[in-house]
C-alpha cells in the first residue's frame, strides 16, 4: 500500500450508527459526518471504521479481496456482515467471498431471474388480494401485522415450498431479529426462533428430496455442482435460510415506509393513483430514500486506504447504504423524494458480487402491495400517534406497527390483476424529418402484428443498441394498433441517445427493444380543454388534441416554437383543431400571453402543458395565482439523461464471445447487446438495471479487450480489463472470453 499522500484518520469517539441521534434521523446524522469527517474511526461496538460517501461505500462493497464478508476473516462468533455482530445461521453466499461464494450464487440465480419472477406474479397478486380481503371490510388495519409482514412471508415461503402452517412461525423470528437491538430480550427470542427454522428447513429438504414438488426447495435439493456432486444438507440450510431472511422482512420494511410517506404526502399518492405506471420509476426512488438495509460491514484483509485514510488488516468497516443513497454528489437534493427521479444507481440492493439476488422478487412484491393499497384503499390515513418504529435503525430500518384507517371496501378474492406488458422488438418502419433537427420515427413489429394499446400521454422506453435507455412520448394515432410513432430533437451536446437514434433511423434492419407503453400524463375526461405546447413538447399533446377533437369536446391549442421551421407537426395540429389552434412562432409573433389564455378558460377546463422549463413554470405559476392549480396537468421535458458516455453506434462491431464454463461460442451482432446474446445461453444470468449502474452483471473477462460503457468500474479497473458490465459493454477485440 502506498503511504504517501494518505491522511491521518480522525478518531470520532461519539460516532455510533445505533445511537439515539442516528435512529432519530440517519440522513442528517451521516450528512453531518460527511461534511466534517467523511471517514473516521470509532471505539463503539468494539471499534470500527465508518464511511459516508457513495464512492467509498461502492468501492468497498465491490472489493471482496480487500474487504471480506466472511466470518472466518472477522474471527469469533456471529454474523460478520453487520456491526455489532449478532446471532444467526451462517448464510451462503452472502457470508462468503468469491470464489467460494460463486457456486452458491449460481445455484440460486436461475430461481430469481427476471423471467422466473415474472412467473410468480400471478401468485403474488393472489396472495395480496387474499390478505387485503382479510381486513378491507373492517375499515382499519395495522399495515405491518395485516399486510407488509404476512404478504412477503406468504410469497417467499410458498415459492420455496413450505406449507401454510409454517408461514407465520418462520416469519416472526426474522422480524424480531431485524427489528431488535443487539442483546435485547427480543433479539434472544428471535434467535430461539431461528433454531426452529433450522430444524424445519432440514425436515423440508429431506422430504422434498424423496418427494420433490414444483417449488424452489425441490429445485435446490436436486441441484448439482459443476462436478456433478450434490450440495449437502448444511449448505442448503444456509442458502434457504438466507432466502427466507432476505425475502420476509426487507420488503416489509420498504413497503411500510412508503405507506407512511404516502400518507404524509397525499399529493404524491394522488400522482401514483392517477398515473399508475409512475410506480415503476418511483419504486427505485423509494428504494433509495427508504433503504430497508441501512448498513452492512466488511473486514479488512490487508492494509489499505479508504477515502485517502489508512485502515489496517483486521479492522471492521461500516458501509452504510443509507449514507451512499443520500450523497448529494450522486443524488441532488437527496432529502427530497422525487417520484420521477432516475434513482437506479441507489445501493439499497448493494453492489458487486453480493448484490441482492432477490431484487426482482422484492420489487414485484412491493409493487403489488402498493398497487392494491392505492387501488382498493386509496383514502387510507396512517394514525401517526400509533406508529412504532424499529428501536434502532443502525442496520435495518422499518416499522413494528403502522395503524391505518380507511373507508371499508369489498372483498375481491377472485379479482384479476394484469401482468405488465413484456418488452418487444420493433423495426424502424420509417423516419422523416418533421422540423429543424426533429426526426419522427415509426416503429412496427417485424411480423406486422398488433402493438400494445396506448392512450394519449403515454410514452415508451427504447433500449438502443448501445445499451442506452431513452423514453419518448408516443405522438401517433392511438387507434393505429400496428404502428408507434415517436419524435426526437437532435441534441448535439446531449448524452448521445438522440444522436444514436438519428443515425439508426436510416437503417430499417436495426432492431430496437421497446418497453411499455406507460402513462404518467393521462388525458382526463373533461368537457373542455386548453392545450399548451412548446417545441418538442408537442409530442404528448398531439394525440390528446386528436382524441379530444374526435370526442367533440371543446378545445383550444396554443403551440409555440422558435420559428415555423422548428415546430414539428404544426400542420397536423392545425388540421385537427382548425381555428381553435394558435400556431405561435416567436420569431414572428413574439411570446403568447399564456396568463390571459388561462384566465379566459372556463371553470371546467382541463389544462395540459408540456414544453421547456421556463414555459411550464410560467403556466404553473399562473394557474396557482388564478386558483386553477387542481386543473393543471404538466409534463416537464428535460435534456436526455443517463450517466453513460457518448458512444457512436455506427462504430459498433460484431464480435465473438466464448463462455468458458458452458463451452458456448456466440456471435454478438452490431444491433444486439452482449447481455441479450449471453442470457440466451445462460438463463439464470444475474442482472438488474441494464444501464451499467448497479454492478449486478459484472463478469470476469478471461481473454480479450472489453469496451467499457458503465459507470461502476474505476479507470484502473477499466484499464486492467479483468471484468466488465455485460449489460452495456461490448468488445474492442474480435473475441472475448467470459467466466460464464
Amino acid at each position: 500500500m502506498r503511504t504517501e499522500n494518505l491522511r491521518t484518520m480522525t478518531d470520532q469517539p461519539e460516532f455510533d450508527h445505533h445511537s439515539a441521534d442516528c435512529t432519530a434521523d440517519p440522513i442528517a446524522y451521516y450528512e453531518s459526518y460527511r461534511e466534517r469527517c467523511p471517514v473516521g474511526r470509532t471505539p463503539a461496538h468494539g471499534g470500527y471504521v465508518y464511511t459516508t460517501r457513495y464512492a467509498d461505500v461502492a468501492r468497498i462493497a465491490r472489493d471482496d479481496s480487500t474487504f471480506s464478508s466472511s466470518r472466518a476473516a472477522a474471527g469469533g462468533d456471529g454474523t460478520a456482515i453487520v456491526i455489532p455482530r449478532g446471532p444467526g445461521l451462517e448464510q451462503f453466499p452472502i457470508e462468503l467471498d468469491p470464489p467460494e461464494a460463486t457456486g452458491y450464487r449460481e445455484l440460486i440465480n436461475p430461481l430469481l431471474s427476471p423471467a422466473a419472477v415474472d412467473r410468480l406474479r400471478p401468485m403474488i397478486a393472489r396472495h395480496t388480494a387474499r390478505i387485503v380481503d382479510d381486513f378491507i371490510e373492517q375499515g382499519s388495519a395495522d399495515f405491518v401485522r395485516d399486510l407488509t409482514n404476512p404478504l412477503p412471508a406468504a410469497v417467499t415461503l410458498d415459492w420455496l415450498g413450505f406449507p401454510e402452517e409454517d408461514w407465520a412461525r418462520l416469519a416472526g423470528p426474522i422480524h424480531d431479529i431485524f427489528a431488535a437491538p443487539a442483546n435485547s430480550e427480543r433479539a434472544r427470542r428471535g434467535a430461539q426462533g431461528l433454531a426452529y427454522m433450522d430444524q424445519r428447513i432440514r425436515e423440508i429438504i429431506r422430504l422434498w428430496r424423496t418427494e420433490p414438488a414444483e417449488d424452489a426447495v425441490s429445485a435446490l435439493a436436486a441441484a448439482r455442482r459443476a462436478d456433478g456432486t450434490p450440495f449437502d444438507e448444511d449448505e442448503l440450510v444456509s442458502v434457504i435460510g438466507l432466502l427466507i431472511a432476505g425475502g420476509v422482512d426487507t420488503t416489509t420494511s420498504l413497503t411500510g415506509s412508503v405507506l407512511v410517506h404516502l400518507s404524509r404526502h397525499p399529493e404524491q399518492r394522488r400522482q401514483l393513483i392517477e398515473s399508475p405506471d409512475l410506480l415503476d420509476t418511483a419504486t427505485e426512488e423509494f428504494l433509495r430514500a427508504f433503504a430497508p438495509s441501512q448498513s452492512m460491514a466488511r473486514t479488512v484483509t490487508k492494509d489499505t486506504e479508504v477515502g485517502g485514510c489508512p485502515v489496517r488488516s483486521g479492522e471492521r468497516v461500516l458501509i452504510p447504504w443509507v449514507a451512499a443513497n443520500h450523497d448529494p454528489a450522486v443524488f441532488p437534493q437527496p432529502a427530497e423524494v422525487r417520484l420521477e427521479r432516475d434513482a437506479t444507481r441507489h445501493l439499497s440492493f448493494g453492489i458487486g458480487t453480493h448484490r441482492c439476488v432477490g431484487a426482482h422478487l422484492a420489487r414485484a412484491m412491493f409493487r403489488e402491495m402498493i398497487t392494491q393499497v392505492l387501488t382498493r384503499l386509496p383514502d387510507f390515513r396512517v394514525a401517526e400517534e400509533g406508529l412504532v418504529a424499529y428501536p434502532t435503525r443502525g442496520n435495518q430500518s422499518g416499522w413494528d406497527a403502522i395503524p391505518a384507517v380507511f373507508p371499508p371496501g369489498t372483498r375481491l378474492s377472485q379479482a384479476p390483476f394484469a401482468v405488465p406488458t413484456a418488452p418487444l422488438d420493433a423495426l424502424v418502419l420509417a423516419s422523416d424529418t418533421v422540423a429543424d433537427g426533429i426526426l419522427a420515427v415509426t416503429l412496427a413489429r417485424p411480423d406486422g402484428a398488433e402493438l400494445p394499446a396506448w392512450a394519449p400521454g403515454a410514452h415508451v422506453e427504447l433500449r438502443l443498441p448501445s445499451g442506452r435507455i431513452r423514453h419518448y412520448s408516443l405522438c401517433g394515432d392511438p387507434q393505429d394498433r400496428r404502428r408507434y410513432r415517436v419524435a426526437l430533437l437532435r441534441e448535439d451536446e446531449g448524452r448521445g441517445g438522440s444522436l444514436e437514434l438519428h443515425a439508426l433511423a436510416g437503417h430499417p434492419d436495426v432492431t430496437i427493444r421497446v418497453k411499455g407503453p406507460r402513462n404518467h400524463f393521462p388525458l382526463v375526461e373533461a368537457g373542455d380543454y386548453l392545450f399548451v405546447a412548446g417545441g418538442i413538447g408537442v409530442t404528448p399533446i398531439l394525440p390528446m388534441v386528436r382524441t379530444a377533437a374526435r370526442s367533440g369536446a371543446g378545445l383550444r391549442v396554443i403551440y409555440t416554437g422558435r420559428s415555423r421551421t422548428s415546430m414539428a407537426f404544426r400542420d397536423e395540429v392545425a388540421a385537427l383543431a382548425g381555428d381553435r389552434a394558435e400556431i405561435v412562432p416567436t420569431d414572428e409573433l413574439g411570446r403568447p400571453d399564456l396568463r390571459a389564455a388561462l384566465a379566459s378558460a372556463g371553470p371546467d377546463t382541463a389544462v395540459y402543458c408540456c414544453g421547456p422549463a421556463a414555459m411550464t413554470e410560467a403556466v404553473e405559476q399562473a394557474c396557482a395565482d388564478l386558483g386553477m392549480a387542481d386543473r393543471l396537468h404538466l409534463e416537464r421535458f428535460s435534456a436526455e439523461g443517463g450517466d453513460e458516455g457518448v458512444f457512436d453506434p455506427a462504430l459498433n462491431t460484431e464480435f465473438e464471445v466464448h463462455l468458458a464454463r458452458t463451452g458456448a461460442t456466440l456471435r454478438v451482432p452490431v444491433g444486439e447487446r452482449l447481455i441479450e446474446v449471453v442470457r440466451e445461453a445462460v438463463p439464470g444470468l444475474s442482472y438488474d438495471c441494464e444501464k451499467g449502474y448497479c454492478g449486478a452483471c459484472e463478469t470476469r473477462v478471461l481473454a480479450g479487450t472489453p469496451e467499457h460503457r458503465d459507470s461502476v468500474l474505476t479507470p484502473a479497473e477499466r484499464a486492467a480489463g479483468r471484468s466488465m458490465m455485460i449489460c452495456v459493454g461490448r468488445s474492442a477485440s474480435p473475441r472475448l472470453v467470459l467466466d460464464l
